[in-house]
């Protein structure tokens, strides 16, 4: 679509870079605010935010590095270009999640309740980053002859031009905002702490394993696994069975605690 949001002189601002960036702020902010409801310490929060950023974006591109490593053998400097896309999620997911914990141990935040709180912004951020991955044209869609099929363009677009695929990033972005909206309805009214943060697990890995299923063949998600899916998409099903494993026997623990019932 439009991978160069604009340019002013030698100064190129990249759609991609833009949406990201817009992702983070949106998540900080929301969880910001779901932080000051739940009490907690806003400056050890937003430190904590920091923090899970970098690990992030450290993770996401360590582990597209290693799933296109032939290429970036041959152009190691290309490693450090992050603005033209190339962040897998599941590996900054993975990376922000170690971070968050040791984070959190270290100065002693409630981490259900902080986890909680992040959880609220982390669906929309998520959302504006496939906004601009999709105007990148990263993570692109299968070939498809559909009326809402998209065909890519530009010359600098990281998909194939002038082949008509699904915008599969537009269905993920989509599908996480029902998840956004799903969890902040659910932050007065959970049942247990840590609730937000599972439920969100459950949900953005259920989208991602489904919208796997539209991305094109020649973009590659890591080695072919289980039933002949590829490693990005074992990962967002083993993340949407553990997140709702837990989120289940959670809930049916809570409702034993409650007063009256058998424990």
């Amino acid at each position: 679509m439009h991978p160069i949001l604009f340019r002013f002189g030698p100064i190129t601002i990249f759609t991609y870079g833009f949406f990201l960036a817009l992702g983070f702020i949106t998540a900080i902010f929301l969880a910001g605010r779901e932080a000051q409801r739940l009490g907690l310490p806003a400056g050890r929060f937003y430190d904590l935010c920091f923090f899970i950023i970098l690990a992030a974006l450290v993770g996401s591109r360590l582990l597209y590095v290693i799933t296109e490593y032939q290429y970036f053998l041959a152009h190691p400097l290309e490693v450090f270009v992050l603005w033209k896309g190339g962040l897998i999620f599941h590996g900054g997911l993975i990376l922000a999640l170690a971070v968050a914990f040791y984070y959190m141990r270290r100065h002693g935040l409630p981490w259900r309740s902080t986890f909680d709180a992040l959880a609220v912004g982390m669906p929309l951020g998520q959302s504006l980053g496939r906004v601009g991955c999709f105007m990148a044209g990263c993570c692109y869609g299968r070939p498809s002859n559909l009326p809402w099929a998209v065909t890519f363009t530009h010359p600098e677009t990281l998909c194939p031009i002038k082949e008509p695929v699904h915008p599969s990033q537009l269905y993920e972005a989509v599908l996480l905002l029902f998840v956004f909206a799903v969890i902040y309805q659910s932050r007065t009214r959970k049942r247990f702490e840590g609730q937000l943060m599972l439920t969100y697990f459950f949900l953005a890995g259920s989208v991602r394993f489904f919208v796997e299923f539209f991305r094109h063949p020649l973009d590659y998600r890591g080695p072919l696994l289980f039933w002949e899916m590829p490693a990005t998409q074992v990962f967002a099903l083993g993340i949407a069975l553990v997140g709702g494993c837990l989120l289940f026997w959670f809930w049916r623990k809570s409702q034993g605690d409650k007063p009256g019932k058998p424990n």
